[in-house]
């Protein structure tokens, strides 16, 4: 079953921590003044949630999280990072396609779940 959250990640740390606990995780950075990110938030995540159920999405609010974002280089907004066993696979930001995404998604997952 796939989980969505919006965590309080805030530190490396606890960054860490969830990928350790977790085989693949979609990370989608934004804050709350960005209308691109409100927006496509809840495609990416109804994308997850439908096809990618081994996939935890986890909301993370760039605002509150500035040396986190600092320390994995995500500067724009909205970024997705996608982490499979603690290596990341997809970086994407900006102007971020849902076609080419769920493409990019689909075929990393294939590898690694089926």
């Amino acid at each position: 079953m796939n989980r969505i959250s919006t965590l309080n990640i805030n530190t490396e740390g606890e960054f860490l921590k969830l990928l350790s606990n977790n085989r693949a995780v979609l990370f989608y950075f934004s804050t709350v003044s960005c209308a691109v990110g409100e927006s496509l938030e809840p495609k990416v995540k109804n994308l997850v949630s439908a096809k990618y159920q081994k996939i935890i999405f986890c909301s993370i609010d760039m605002n509150a999280s500035p040396e986190l974002c600092a320390s994995l280089q995500v500067f724009v907004e909205p970024s997705i990072l996608l982490f499979v066993d603690g290596k990341e696979f997809i970086r994407a930001s900006r102007n971020i396609g849902l076609v080419p995404l769920e493409k990019s998604i689909s075929r990393i997952y294939q590898l690694a779940f089926e």
